[in-house]
């Protein structure tokens, strides 16, 4: 298996999905999982602290070829594959976050890159 081309769909996944997540702060995404929760930013964004380096971290990790980077690579994907049904069904239940043609366009993204990146890493760990 080609190395790079992992390499490549888990970089540009990882675009869509963190500027996925640059939109959810937009759109107080924290709402969707507690209408009720009042407070603001900071606690989503101390949460995104791990998440982002684990995300970049696995990156470096699938470039040397590491059984840490195809796991966490797993978990990005799925994470992608979650964030499009998750959003769908919101957006199915009239919600309006995310309720525009780009916050769209990146959740419709993640699916084919996400299910191609799940592909790919584990055909690279057989």
């Amino acid at each position: 298996m080609d190395l790079s081309l992992i390499f490549w769909i888990y970089l540009i996944n990882s675009v869509i999905l963190i500027n996925h997540e640059i939109d959810s702060a937009y759109w107080q995404e924290w709402k969707l999982f507690n209408p009720d929760y009042t407070s603001d930013v900071k606690g989503f964004l101390l949460i995104h602290f791990p998440i982002l380096f684990a995300i970049l971290f696995g990156l470096i990790l699938i470039e040397r070829e590491l059984l840490a980077g195809y796991v966490i690579s797993f978990f990005v994907a799925l994470s992608g594959i979650f964030a499009f049904f998750f959003h769908f069904y919101h957006l199915r239940k009239g919600c309006k976050e995310f309720n525009n043609w780009l916050s769209k366009l990146i959740l419709i993204l993640t699916l084919p890159l996400s299910i191609i990146q799940i592909v790919l890493t584990i055909m690279n760990i057989i």
